[in-house]
């Protein structure tokens, strides 16, 4: 079966200052993608007529579908119209039926139609008319030069309804689509080519209707297996198949799938094993606190946490020997095991998990520079601890630290730190 490939062309300079960020063209992948059609190329352009119909010329080489959004106004700058009449060589013309929808949808407002907004009634003469229900720039649709086109406005609610209503019930009735079959593995504490290097035979034995991506992100790794057939049944028993022949190599790793995030897997680990858990943290300055209350529920297992930045207060709140601090710093395994053991019992919890290091961009010396930190986690019969040599960057360190440790506490839950 041959795969139909799309490409999405985002038009407006406004894209381009980044002054709005494109989520439409992500969502339009999505949904493209769900029904079998691959994009090969998402394209955006700003305001200027030579680039917007070089982009035309180069997407109808490349597409069979070609989606655009923006620049549908009614106003000098909006060049999509009007480029479309002239790629396609015809008039832009009056459709009564577009007018009196945009007369309805300002009447329906109690609002005067001006000459300006009766310019989005004119389209042209090439192309289809699409209503737009709930906005006044009209869809169009062109069948031309051998490729499906269809211009949609860059407000999203509006291209969404378009694309749901018309879009992809077109698609799916003028092609014969493959199905393409998405699964993630979500990893975490272990990069990308040590990754590759322990599943480097299991990849190269993957069938040819099988592909997998490697998709580095902060603190960890997804692996995309991504299948390609005509049975959704038999396609995900595939996959599946091979997440079972590559656990045994990763599994140590393996967090999650799919669109579970870090603080969702230990969520549900801590739930699983009726387990309520305590935080101190010191150079996180509560960011894992953050992260585990973003999770609806989390009040079924997290029983609260300290900030104790400065030394007084580690000694004060969690009973920090003022003897180790003077002995080993603050930013020290000694430090952060009394911590996580002192801030369990404060919150009469089942572990403690504790931060405390340099993140920067001052405060680091020779022996202990920016990026040094330390973690520890207790659950009452032993401490982990792990010390963290990170970056120069503030934010970065904070992030990977409260990574570092949601996953030291998912080995502990799971009984994976030997």
């Amino acid at each position: 079966m041959n795969q139909i490939k799309a490409e999405i062309i985002a038009i407006g300079d406004e894209l381009l200052y980044g002054q709005i960020i494109d989520t439409n063209s992500h969502w339009i992948s999505q949904e493209l993608t769900k029904i079998g059609v691959r994009v090969i190329q998402r394209t955006t352009v700003g305001d200027q007529e030579g680039s917007i119909l070089k982009a035309f010329e180069e997407a109808e080489k490349r597409a069979d579908i070609i989606l655009m959004t923006g620049g549908l106004g009614p106003t000098n700058d909006d060049l999509t119209k009007p480029l479309l009449a002239k790629y396609f060589e015809c008039e832009i013309a009056l459709v009564p039926e577009a007018l009196e929808a945009v007369r309805s949808f300002f009447e329906k407002r109690g609002r005067e139609l001006t000459p300006l907004n009766e310019l989005q009634a004119h389209l042209p003469t090439k192309c289809t008319y699409v209503p737009n229900e709930v906005g006044t720039a009209p869809g169009m649709w062109f069948e031309e030069h051998g490729k499906q086109w269809m211009s949609m406005p860059g407000v999203p609610h509006e291209m969404k309804k378009l694309m749901e209503d018309f879009v992809l019930p077109k698609i799916k009735a003028t092609h014969k689509l493959p199905i393409i079959y998405h699964k993630v593995i979500k990893t975490v504490g272990i990069g990308e080519s040590w990754l590759a290097d322990l599943i480097k035979h299991w990849e190269a034995g993957l069938p040819d209707h099988i592909r997998l991506a490697y998709l580095p992100s902060l603190g960890q790794v997804k692996l995309r297996l991504t299948a390609f057939g005509e049975d959704y049944d038999e396609l995900q028993a595939d996959v599946e198949t091979q997440i079972d022949l590559v656990k045994p190599l990763i599994d140590k790793y393996i967090f999650g799938y799919n669109s579970e995030t870090l603080e969702e897997a230990v969520g549900r680990l801590l739930k699983q094993k009726n387990k309520k858990l305590a935080l101190a943290e010191s150079c996180t300055g509560g960011y894992i606190s953050h992260m585990i209350t973003s999770i609806p529920g989390s009040s079924k297992y997290f029983q609260g946490g300290v900030t104790p930045y400065h030394n007084e207060f580690k000694t004060k709140l969690l009973s920090v020997d003022p003897e180790i601090l003077k002995t080993h710093g603050a930013v020290s395994e000694a430090t952060v095991v009394t911590m996580a053991q002192e801030v369990r019992s404060m919150f009469n919890a089942d572990i403690g998990l504790s931060s405390s290091g340099i993140a920067g961009p001052g405060g680091g010396w020779k022996e202990k520079p920016v990026g040094t930190i330390w973690i520890a986690c207790s659950n009452g019969e032993k401490t982990i601890s792990k010390k963290l040599q990170l970056t120069q960057d503030r934010m970065l360190n904070i992030q990977l630290t409260a990574i570092s440790a949601l996953n030291l506490l998912r080995l502990v839950l799971t009984d994976q730190t030997e």
